[in-house]
């Protein structure tokens, strides 16, 4: 979650916000991404879903029995470089700003 928050706590419009048993970030009042346990899961939308599915260390959100479409959950692997890291959560935040503000 630090490092997540590094990178984009600039961001205009950021917040974040204790959710999902973890932490999330939003931008707007729209969630982009967020950190449950060591995983990060990214807001992509449903356009974007099964393209992103087929990236390595990736796999289905399934926080609550039922899978979340337009959610990813990446796995630490997937974001252990910093430039893997923001590419990752411009995904979610370039979504989430494609949304009408909250």
């Amino acid at each position: 979650a630090q490092r997540v928050m590094e990178q984009i706590e600039q961001e205009p419009g950021f917040q974040d916000k204790k959710m999902f048993g973890g932490i999330g970030f939003l931008f707007n009042g729209n969630m982009a991404c967020g950190i449950i346990k060591e995983e990060l899961i990214v807001r992509v939308g449903p356009l974007k879903y099964e393209a992103t599915l087929k990236e390595p260390h990736t796999r289905i959100f399934d926080f609550t029995g039922r899978p979340m479409k337009g959610w990813v959950v990446v796995s630490q692997e997937g974001f252990e470089s910093d430039k893997a890291l923001r590419c990752w959560l411009q995904k979610g935040i370039d979504f989430a700003r494609s949304l009408p503000p909250k």
